[in-house]
């Protein structure tokens, strides 16, 4: 047995060292078997070696042999050749020939009428095509002039069918018959169909990320989660004491054990996104029990009884949980419809976590404590402790008094960020102008400028209408670590040729190497985003010009859309035009203040600044988070105007800020932990996104004390006073 073994082992060793040598003297053969008697297939390969099959069949000495009118396509789909078990890793190559002097095949799919699955006379599966008259007439001659020859079914460039004419077809139908299966014909049927718009297909977006890039992110994004949550059970037990805290931590638990299994059902892939809409989900999902809690404590301090005072609290606080998770929804399905990639991913989870949330606050806590309050236990809580016990109670501050001066400021601060966008503008990232990102790690720490200088003349276009010219090209610094930095260039963007981002790849890692900044040897191991000793590319990424213009517009269609359908939602709920009016100026507000800080700071911090889909899904989520803060103001208001009609009305304002001011506090602290810890370890990935909401969390919680309150107030026609009369007199 030992020698057979050997043996074995001694035969492998054998095949492979025939291989390689086949692979040295034949370099096409070895990877390709050619069947020199093919109708059409002039042979085959696994699917693994056709790029390499490509090199050889694509190159100038490939088109100096091959006739002219001789094009090479791989077929769509793998088959099974001379009934041998190719577990569908083998691609034909086909030969087909050009008759047009432009190139174009003499019969597209303009012309068929309809295609459908069909049998034939035996009860074979087939293919059943009508032709229009222009198509009947063209095709009869080409089957007259091509009896016992193939004719290829092409789309795309790949070839699906290429079936051999058995005599002249008159009229327009067409039957095509093979060794089908029904799964082929109806694929086969649904190509004819679709040749009948062509479209053929590009590369406009794409992006690789190195196996340890992701894995790195997975696992940064896991621990801040991590984190969040623990930091948020601490502190809700601080806000509330221990069997509240604890409730509402729970809670949080069955919420996330809900949102994982609805993804699981999806069979959705956990990305680092994901992750970030799941950390931000247990900021925003906190609201809720802040919510009905601070409701509970006002109703205690009224003199009900616990079961009185939960009851009222539940019951008070659905109102503003509800409006609040609608305009959250909003959002979220705005960003799922507009958003591309990574904002799908974070829109996902935020919407399926906000409906959960909503049924673990509202339904799943409520029924704990009508339980154990049936039963007489948990009948002294208080809901406070030592810490919230006198937080932001009995407030009796002049929001609206001070209107003018916060009106000053934000319009100060509006009118710099305006100067900045003419002066600085924006740092867009190439989702917005097309290019290439490559995300490279140095061999040793550098100042960016020494980068930037490197990369100076490097590439130059060479088609289009910039050939000649220095394309745009730009390096930033990620992390603090001064060894990986971010070049972005539009070189050659409007190319369609396969190569040019190979080239692309090349000219950095020469000019790199040229400045000693990595000591790379090989440009392969360069290229290799799993490759870090050394210097290489860890990510690299590529929008067309044509996709840029669609996100660019995405974008800004998105975000007046969500203001809009806000706006809407609130007029519809409230019934009144101030409250929809002070929510979307102040929602406009939120926004400017974000991308005015990023046109502010970008080039001076050590994280990108760059405004991409991911940017611009963080703004819509800034609107979504912000409503809420409003909607819930709002809704105290609306709530005093009903029970204290006849109190003044400027009063009536400031006692609601007043009112919802602890949970206005505590909701903005619980999500700033949340979001602080992504920023901190979530990883530059997500990094971005998180400082957007940050600046987003404080600036709407400021602006819906200061900017929305006030608005709403004077568009009811209305004169603040300097001073409120409660707190004068």
């Amino acid at each position: 047995m030992v020698a057979a073994k050997l043996a074995k082992k001694d035969d492998v060793v054998k095949d492979a060292k025939a291989k390689a040598e086949a692979l040295k003297q034949n370099p096409l053969f070895a990877i390709f078997q050619p069947i020199p008697q093919g109708l059409a297939i002039v042979g085959y390969a696994n699917a693994r070696d056709t790029a390499d099959v490509n090199k050889v069949i694509y190159s100038e000495i490939a088109a100096s042999v091959l006739p002219a009118e001789c094009k090479l396509r791989w077929g769509a789909k793998p088959e099974d050749f001379g009934g041998q078990n190719t577990k569908g890793d083998v691609f034909a190559l086909y030969a087909l020939k050009i008759t047009e002097p432009n190139g174009r095949a003499p019969l597209e799919g303009d012309v068929i009428t309809s295609s459908k699955d069909d049998f034939d006379q035996m009860g074979h599966p087939s293919v059943s095509m009508q032709m229009n008259s222009d198509g009947a007439r063209r095709w009869s001659q080409i089957t007259k002039q091509n009896i016992g020859r193939g004719v290829a079914i092409v789309l795309d460039d790949a070839v699906y069918s290429a079936p051999r004419i058995l005599t002249q077809i008159d009229g327009g139908n067409s039957q095509i018959t093979g060794n089908f299966t029904i799964e082929d014909t109806k694929d086969l049927a649904n190509t004819l169909n679709s040749g009948k718009m062509p479209a053929p297909t590009r590369i406009v977006q794409e992006e690789v990320v190195g196996p340890s890039l992701g894995a790195q992110s997975i696992k940064q994004g896991i621990i801040s989660f991590i984190v969040a949550f623990v930091l948020l059970m601490i502190y809700m037990i601080m806000l509330y004491g221990f069997i509240p805290g604890i409730l509402s931590d729970i809670a949080l638990l069955f919420n996330l054990f809900f949102t994982l299994g609805i993804l699981t059902s999806f069979q959705a892939a956990l990305t680092m996104p994901g992750i970030a809409g799941i950390v931000l989900t247990l900021g925003t999902a906190v609201d809720a029990n802040v919510l009905i809690y601070e409701r509970i404590k006002e109703e205690l301090k009224r003199g009900l009884g616990m079961k009185e005072a939960v009851q009222k609290g539940y019951s008070n606080a659905f109102s503003a949980i509800f409006d609040s998770n609608v305009t959250s929804l909003i959002t979220g399905f705005i960003l799922l419809f507009f958003g591309t990639g990574p904002v799908k991913g974070f829109a996902t989870t935020w919407i399926i976590g906000i409906f959960c949330s909503f049924f673990t606050a509202v339904f799943l806590t409520r029924l704990v404590y009508e339980n154990r309050l049936a039963k007489d236990k948990w009948l002294n809580l208080t809901f406070a402790t030592a810490y919230s016990k006198t937080l932001m109670q009995n407030a009796k501050y002049n929001f609206m008094g001070m209107y003018k001066k916060s009106f000053i400021i934000w319009g100060a601060a509006a009118v710099l960020f305006c100067v900045s966008f003419a002066v600085r503008g924006l740092s867009q990232s190439i989702d917005f102008t097309g290019g290439r990102n490559y995300v490279v790690t140095l061999d040793k720490e550098t100042p960016v400028e020494e980068v930037r200088q490197a990369m100076a003349g490097v590439f130059v276009n060479t088609v289009g209408e910039k050939a000649g010219q220095e394309a745009n090209t730009s390096v930033i610094a990620l992390g603090a670590d001064g060894k990986t930095v971010r070049i972005s260039t539009n070189w050659d963007i409007e190319s369609n040729n396969p190569d040019v981002d190979d080239q692309a790849e090349t000219l950095l890692y020469n000019a790199l190497k040229k400045g000693g900044f990595i000591s790379q040897e090989q440009v392969e191991d360069f290229k290799n985003p799993d490759v870090r000793e050394g210097g290489s590319i860890i990510s690299s990424a590529k929008v067309g010009p044509a996709v840029a213009k669609d996100i660019t517009y995405g974008a800004i269609i998105s975000v007046i859309i969500a203001l809009f359908a806000i706006f809407l939602y609130i007029l519809i709920r409230f019934r009144n035009v101030a409250y929809s009016t002070g929510a979307t100026i102040a929602l406009a507000l939120d926004a400017l203040v974000v991308i005015g800080f990023y046109s502010v700071l970008w080039g001076w911090v050590p994280m990108s600044l760059e405004i991409d889909q991911v940017f611009i899904g963080a703004i819509l989520t800034v609107i979504g988070y912000s409503i809420n803060d409003k909607v819930v103001v709002f809704d105290r208001i609306r709530e005093n105007f009903q029970l204290y009609g006849k109190r003044d009305r400027q009063q009536l304002f400031n006692d609601s800020l007043n009112q919802t001011l602890a949970r206005t506090i505590n909701t903005s602290v619980t999500t700033l932990i949340v979001l602080l810890c992504i920023f901190i370890l979530g990883g530059d990935s997500i990094r971005s996104f998180s400082f957007a909401m940050i600046l987003g969390v404080i600036f709407g919680t400021l602006s819906s004390l200061f900017i929305a309150a006030p608005t709403a107030f004077l568009v009811m026609g209305r004169t603040i006073r300097e001073e409120d009369a409660e707190v004068k007199a």
